[in-house]
Formats: structure tokens, C-alpha cells, sequence
């Protein structure tokens, strides 16, 4: 079993109804996504440009989690928000996967809004943070 598969498992105990993960290639400023719960709406060949805004400021260059529990809160950053609301979702999380210092990639969550209460965002980021170690070895 993969990291990815085994993390996905964990994170579904809790309540996660898409689960992707990206990796982050900075030099051609690019996430490319490397797992997907749902090949179909998001294969794994699937791309997204990085841009320098709030969503960045926060997961990639300040290395937290950026949390969204209503689609208004990430539809100025997703340039996909109606797909995701037409799946039925409403919330989203996107932990930093943060290897000596440097982004290697994000665990990107979603389910239903206000999925993330505080309780739970502190259980998906343990979870996260227990994985890191081989979520940095395949995301390398």
C-alpha cells in the first residue's frame, strides 16, 4: 500500500469525500496531481499552474494549511469550485507536505461544508504530519 492509498484510508474514516495529492515542481511553476480518489473528475494526469496569491501565501510560502468551509472561501482561488460544488462539496483543505523546508507538494482534502471544525483540521494535520515522512519520499 502506498503512502497515498494509506493516508486517503485515514483521512475517509473521518469524513473525506475527495482526496487528491500534488506535487509541486517550482522551477516550471506547476502542481501535477499524483493521486486521486476520483480519476474521473480529477485523473492523476491533471495539472494546475501555481499562482501567487492567497492560496500560495498561505500553503506554500507560510507552509500552513489553507482551510476553506464554504465554497465562497475557495472559489476565488479553484478555478474548478463548480465542479467541486457539483460533487456535492462545500469545504476544503490543503495541508503543505514540507520536507526540509521546502514544499514538496499538498494533501488536499474536501467534503461536505463546514466539514473542518477545529477538532477535526487537528486530526487530518496529524495524520498529515505522521505521513510526511513517506509522502516526502514519493513525492521526491
Amino acid at each position: 500500500m502506498s503512502a497515498f492509498t494509506d493516508l486517503h484510508a485515514r483521512c475517509a474514516a473521518l469524513g473525506t469525500r475527495l482526496f487528491t495529492v500534488t506535487r509541486l515542481d517550482e522551477d516550471k511553476a506547476l502542481f501535477a496531481r499524483v493521486f486521486t480518489s476520483h480519476p474521473k473528475e480529477y485523473p492523476v494526469s491533471g495539472t494546475k499552474p501555481m499562482e501567487r496569491d492567497g492560496w500560495y501565501d498561505t500553503t506554500i510560502a507560510g507552509r500552513r494549511t489553507f482551510v476553506a468551509n464554504t465554497p465562497p472561501e475557495f472559489a476565488r482561488y479553484f478555478f474548478d469550485h463548480a465542479l467541486i460544488v457539483s460533487l456535492g462539496l462545500g469545504s476544503c483543505i490543503n495541508v503543505p507536505v514540507v520536507d526540509d523546508d521546502r514544499v514538496l507538494g499538498t494533501v488536499n482534502i474536501l467534503a461536505e461544508a463546514g466539514h473542518f471544525t477545529p477538532e477535526k483540521l487537528a486530526a487530518y494535520e496529524a495524520l498529515v504530519a505522521a505521513a510526511t515522512p513517506a509522502l516526502a519520499t514519493e513525492l521526491r
